[in-house]
């Protein structure tokens, strides 16, 4: 269980740039991964708490069995005050029989207070691998969304530069082309317009002749009366 953790940790900081290139979703794997730590945290703190238990239980009886062998002792003095030194003597020799069992107690008490400390020690470094894990999570996630913001850009930037763009330049192209060719009209068409306005000036001038060639003939005319 404790290896999980570490081979958890080994992905999620040396393997994220793989999970950003494959088509698992980063944001989803690493969810997964701290659902799986959750679940065995879980598990081991069932264990550790089963371990204090027993340890708890395993103190009471060690206790119970001093208690007992404390007072048959004094019970084998009260015995012997009282001239019965055989009963002192059976209680003695009950007294040596619980003092074997306080012994084993004490021992089987002593490592699982061992036990527990282990235990307690490594769902300690569980909860912290987890909590940095979760404070990662946050922070490759950002990275990761940050990765496919960049990613739709550039091919966002890529498709204007193959298509819009070059669009862009062909309409450019023929915005000139109809400014050149209305230009052009319009150089034309100035120069009909002068070629009519020099006509119809000839047009004025020759009724103007006219008019001054008859004004002449009747001041002529005049005269001559």
């Amino acid at each position: 269980m404790f290896r999980f953790f570490n081979r958890v940790r080994t992905i999620v900081a040396s393997e994220v740039n793989s999970l950003l290139n494959k088509a698992e979703d980063p944001a989803k794997m690493l969810d997964q991964f701290l659902a799986d730590m959750e679940k065995d945290l879980a598990e081991v703190e069932s264990a550790v708490a089963k371990q204090i238990a027993n340890e708890k239980v395993l103190k009471n009886k060690y206790e119970e069995a001093v208690a007992y062998v404390n007072r048959r002792e004094e019970q084998a003095l009260k015995a012997l005050e009282s001239g019965d030194e055989e009963l002192a003597r059976r209680v003695l020799e009950d007294k040596n029989k619980q003092q074997g069992n306080a012994d084993s107690l004490k021992l089987s008490y002593e490592e699982a207070q061992k036990l527990s400390a282990e235990l307690r020690e490594k769902l300690q470094e569980m909860k912290e691998e987890y909590n940095e894990m979760k404070m990662k999570k946050d922070s490759l996630k950002a990275r990761s969304e940050s990765a496919k913001a960049r990613s739709k850009v550039n091919k966002t930037m890529s498709g204007i530069g193959s298509g819009a763009k070059a669009g862009f330049e062909r309409m450019e192209e023929k915005v000139i082309h109809h400014e050149a060719e209305a230009e052009t009209s319009e150089e034309m068409r100035s120069v009909n317009r002068t070629l009519d306005d020099e006509l119809k000036q000839l047009d004025r001038n020759s009724a103007v002749d006219n008019d001054l060639a008859a004004l002449k003939a009747k001041l002529q005319n005049k005269n001559e009366a």
